[in-house]
C-alpha cells in the first residue's frame, strides 16, 4: 500500500519554455561578440573592485599608523645608471638632515619620500619613478629606522629630429639634436640648424645645468648665429654671431626671472642698389656687449588662443660694457583675456618700449625697434611703421602698440580649431627727441597713432597660430606702409 502513495515527478516533454533569469544583464549565447565583451567588462569590474578594496585596506593601515615612530636612515635610487652618485647625494642630503623640532613619525617619512620623488621628477632624467619602504640595512639602525628605495628608469639620452617649422611669418626646415644628462648631473645639450625664407641660415648650441640643489635655478651657455634677409623692408642682409650666458629661476605661472650677459657681432652687408643713404651709413660691423634681465608671468589657459588669464613680460637691457652699442633699453608686453559670453572671448594686448642712448654714437640699426605687420599692428606692412629713408624702414627708439580682439566660435562648430575674430589695432614708432620734455614726448606719441580694423579667421595649428584677415587702415601716419585687403600672419606672439 505504501508504494501506491509514493510521489513521482512527471516526465519532461519538449518543447520547454526558457526560464533563465539573467542577473547581470548578460547577452544571449548566440551573440558571441557581445558575450565576449560582457565577460571582459565583468572581469575588469571584478579586478577593479579587488584593487579598490586593497587600496582601501592599505590606506586604512597607513592612516592608523601615521603617528608611529619612524626615521629615514637612507635614501637609495636604483636604476640611475648614467647619473653621478655625487649629484644624487646632493639631492638626498637635505632629506636626511634630522630636525630636532620635527617629530620622527611615519607621516613625515611619507611626506619626505613624496617630496624627494618630486625632485627626481624635476631633473627630467627619469621616465618612471616608484618608491617603497624597507627596513634599514644599517647594523646600527634603531627600531623604526627605514630606507626609502626609489626604483627608476632613465629616459633616453639621445634625441635627433628633423622638421619643417612656421613662425612669425617665417617658414623653413630644421634639424635638432639633444643629449640629456650629459655629465650625469641633469645637464642638457641642445643643437639646432635651420634654413628658412627670411632667416636663411641659423644655428644654435646650448648647454644648461642646474645650479642649486632644489633645481629651481639653472644656468645656460649658448652660442648662436644667423643670416637674415632684410631686403623686404631695409635693403640689406644681416649676419649675427653671438654668445650668451643666462641664469633662470622661478616658474612661468608665478614669475620666471632671467639674468644674463650677451656679446654679439652684427654685420650689415649686401646692400641693394636702391638702398638709402641712411642704410649705407649703417652698413658694416657693430659689436654689442650687454647685460639683461627679463621677468615673465603667464597664467593663460592657452598661449595661442587663451580664453582667460593674463600674460606680462618685462625686459631690461644695458649695453655699453664694450663694443659700439651704448644704451639702456626697456620693454613691457602684456595681454589679458576674458570670456564675455558663452563662445565669445575678448583679448586685449599692449606693448611698449623705450631705447635711451647713453653714449655719443647713434644706436646701431640692429638694436632699434621695428613695428607693423600681420603679427604686430595688422593692416600695415611688416616693419612698415616709423621713420623711413626712401624704401628703407630705419626703426625707432620709442614705440607703443595696443590691440583689442573679439574671438568667437564658428556657429555649430565650437569644437573646431578655427575661430572668427574682429580686431582693432593701434600703434606708433618714433625716435626719441631728447630736446623735448617727457610730457611733450608722451603727447606726440599717443596723439598721432596709426589705427587699423578688420575681421578674419584664426586657426590654432599647434605650436603656431595662423590668421587670415581682411582689414583696412583707418589712420595712417606719414611714411607708414599700409596694406589694405587680405593679410596672412603666422606666428606665436600676436597683438
Amino acid at each position: 500500500m505504501a508504494d501506491d502513495f509514493e510521489l513521482t515527478t512527471p516526465p519532461l516533454k519538449p518543447p520547454l519554455q526558457n526560464t533563465s533569469a539573467p542577473r547581470d544583464r548578460e547577452p544571449e549565447d548566440a551573440d558571441l561578440a557581445r558575450l565576449k565583451a560582457w565577460h571582459e567588462e565583468r572581469m575588469a569590474r571584478k579586478l577593479r573592485g579587488e584593487y579598490e578594496t586593497a587600496v582601501f585596506h592599505l590606506s586604512e593601515l597607513v592612516n592608523d599608523n601615521l603617528q608611529s615612530p619612524a626615521r629615514i636612515a637612507a635614501i637609495r635610487v636604483e636604476g640611475a645608471t648614467h647619473t653621478r652618485r655625487s649629484f644624487l647625494n646632493s639631492l638626498v642630503h637635505p632629506f636626511l638632515v634630522n630636525d630636532p623640532q620635527k617629530p620622527q613619525t611615519l607621516e613625515n617619512v611619507l611626506h619626505s619620500a613624496r617630496a624627494f620623488g618630486h625632485v627626481l621628477h624635476e631633473t627630467d632624467i627619469f621616465q618612471s619613478i616608484g618608491a617603497k619602504l624597507e627596513a634599514s640595512r644599517d647594523v646600527y639602525a634603531s627600531p623604526g629606522d627605514v630606507d626609502v628605495v626609489f626604483k627608476t628608469k632613465e629616459k633616453g639620452r639621445f634625441f635627433l629630429s628633423t622638421s619643417t617649422e612656421i613662425g612669425n611669418n617665417e617658414g623653413g626646415a630644421s634639424a635638432s639634436c639633444r643629449v640629456r644628462n650629459v655629465f650625469g648631473g641633469a645637464e642638457t645639450f641642445e643643437a639646432n640648424l635651420a634654413f628658412a625664407l627670411k632667416t636663411r641660415v641659423s644655428f644654435n648650441a646650448s648647454l644648461s645645468a642646474p645650479i642649486t640643489r632644489t633645481l629651481g635655478t639653472r644656468g645656460e651657455i649658448s652660442v648662436y648665429g644667423l643670416d637674415k634677409d632684410n631686403s623686404f623692408f631695409a635693403s640689406h642682409q644681416e649676419g649675427v654671431r653671438g654668445l650668451k650666458a643666462v641664469l633662470r629661476t622661478g616658474k612661468m605661472n608665478t614669475g620666471l626671472h632671467e639674468l644674463g650677459y650677451e656679446a654679439v657681432l652684427r654685420q650689415i652687408s649686401n646692400l641693394a642698389p636702391s638702398a638709402s643713404i641712411s642704410m649705407r651709413e649703417a652698413a658694416g660691423q657693430s659689436i654689442k656687449s650687454a647685460v639683461f634681465h627679463t621677468w615673465t608671468r603667464d597664467t593663460r589657459d592657452d598661449r595661442l588662443l587663451g580664453t582667460r588669464g593674463s600674460y606680462l613680460k618685462t625686459i631690461q637691457e644695458l649695453a655699453g660694457l664694450g663694443g659700439d652699442a651704448s644704451y639702456f633699453k626697456t620693454e613691457v608686453h602684456g595681454q589679458l583675456s576674458r570670456p564675455l559670453f558663452p563662445h565669445l572671448t575678448a583679448s586685449f594686448a599692449a606693448k611698449t618700449g623705450l631705447l635711451w642712448p647713453t653714449g655719443d654714437k647713434p644706436v646701431p640699426f640692429s638694436d632699434r625697434f621695428q613695428l607693423g605687420g600681420p603679427t604686430s599692428v595688422r593692416s600695415f606692412r611688416a616693419n612698415g611703421l616709423g621713420p623711413r629713408d626712401g624704401p628703407d624702414s630705419l626703426g625707432g627708439t620709442l614705440f607703443w602698440s595696443a590691440g583689442l580682439s573679439l574671438i568667437t566660435d564658428i556657429p555649430r562648430k565650437s569644437h573646431w580649431p578655427v575661430k572668427l575674430q574682429g580686431y582693432l589695432n593701434a600703434g606708433r614708432l618714433d625716435n626719441l627727441d631728447k630736446s623735448k620734455t617727457p610730457e611733450e614726448i608722451i603727447k606726440s606719441a599717443f596723439t598721432q597713432p596709426s589705427i587699423s580694423a578688420g575681421v578674419g579667421m584664426v586657426y590654432k595649428l599647434d605650436p603656431v597660430r595662423v590668421e587670415v584677415n581682411f582689414g583696412v587702415p583707418l589712420v595712417v601716419s606719414k611714411g607708414d606702409g599700409s596694406r589694405k585687403g587680405i593679410q596672412v600672419g603666422v606666428g606665436v606672439d600676436f597683438l
